[in-house]
């Protein structure tokens, strides 16, 4: 590893345990914002998703769904489980790009001249430009799947729009709000010019969404069905 490299590797880890003792000393106030601007970015997805599933054409073809069309099986967690990890992967690399473009970036073109210094300049600002595309990107395309899905379950279990979102509140909420914990602190530290603080928030934030993310899943498998079963009119419940 060259000087320059080590010299912006050793900032990286001392800013690191510096943001960490000093989170420790007041972990409420830190995790309550993340949670909070989490939540809100949750529900306004929440909200897309409602208005993508009235604009789109429900798919005709029967659905299938782990304790309503047949019974649930802890197999069922696994697909759900493995899309969420990469929807979680994704946010917490641009929370990472996040760090290696307003921390790490500066300090390792302060170590160079010329055009080496002008390449670390303008990667830091691709970094950036890579947090807002993926940010934009997810959003988008979780509204576009999730409110297909949506349409197609309203239509075949004769609810409205608005039933289904209500109905999946107790998996929805916190399963949406673990995934987007690290774009919330991207969000925070970003407005704060706290660059330097966003590897100590990637594992932060990665650690506390994995247990959320299996709780909202077994939810959604063992009990979500139930709810869309004494919603459905005339839906035959399922014998197990």
């Amino acid at each position: 590893m060259s000087a320059a490299n080590q010299h912006v590797f050793s900032n990286g880890i001392r800013d690191t345990r510096a943001t960490l003792a000093s989170w420790s000393e007041r972990p409420g106030r830190v995790l309550g914002a993340w949670v909070a601007l989490s939540l809100a970015i949750s529900l306004s997805l929440l909200a897309a998703v409602w208005v993508v599933s009235g604009l789109l054409t429900p798919d005709l073809t029967p659905i299938h769904l782990p304790g309503l069309t047949e019974p649930s099986e802890p197999d069922d967690l696994l697909p759900i489980l493995w899309r969420n990890s990469l929807v979680l992967a994704l946010h917490g690399t641009a929370c990472i790009a996040g760090f290696i473009a307003g921390a790490s970036m500066p300090i390792a073109a302060a170590q160079r001249t010329g055009i080496s210094r002008w390449i670390h300049v303008k990667a830091g600002e691709f970094a950036i430009l890579f947090v807002c595309a993926v940010t934009l990107f997810s959003l988008s395309t979780q509204a576009l799947y999730l409110g297909f899905q949506g349409s197609t379950i309203a239509y075949q279990l004769q609810i409205t729009r608005f039933e289904l979102i209500l109905s999946v509140l107790p998996h929805a909420l916190l399963e949406l709000t673990a995934l987007f914990l690290p774009l919330a602190a991207w969000l925070i530290a970003s407005r704060r010019g706290e660059w330097n603080q966003l590897l100590a928030a990637t594992f932060i934030t990665v650690a506390l969404a994995i247990p959320a993310l299996v709780i909202a899943a077994t939810i959604e498998v063992y009990v979500w069905p139930h709810i869309l079963e004494a919603l459905s009119p005339g839906l035959r419940p399922l014998t197990f």
